[in-house]
């Protein structure tokens, strides 16, 4: 018998974000099951119908779930939010997420800024 899996790849790579929202694109395939050409195309595209939103933070890119989106479809009005918390998802844990990250992020550039002081560079 064929293979084949309820969720599309578009609802699981959702699912894989959901999940850790700063995945490279190619960690994202791999939990999927996709290429990582694949992957950046539907991050793309997920990104453009307003699911997601990507910050760059350094070299890697941070994803924003937007839970209140609804899901494009004639069968249903529920938003994305209830589509992941079949997968666990909630929002205030996205939200605890993102601050840790920022904090994390301003730590390390507070950081850098010292040791450019130190050194006279700028």
């Amino acid at each position: 018998m064929e293979e084949w899996s309820l969720f599309t790849s578009h609802g699981l790579v959702l699912a894989a974000i959901s999940r850790s929202v700063n995945k490279t694109t190619r960690e994202i395939g791999d939990d999927v099951g996709i290429t990582e050409r694949r992957a950046h195309k539907i991050i793309v595209e997920l990104e453009h119908t307003g699911y997601i939103k990507r910050t760059k933070v350094g070299n890697r890119n941070v994803y924003t779930i937007n839970p209140g989106v609804r899901i494009s479809s004639s069968l249903t009005d529920a938003s994305i939010g209830d589509f992941l918390k079949l997968f666990g998802w909630h929002k205030t844990t996205e939200v605890k997420r993102m601050k840790i990250k920022v904090a994390a992020k301003k730590k390390e550039e507070a950081a850098g800024n010292k040791k450019e002081d130190t050194t006279g560079k700028k």
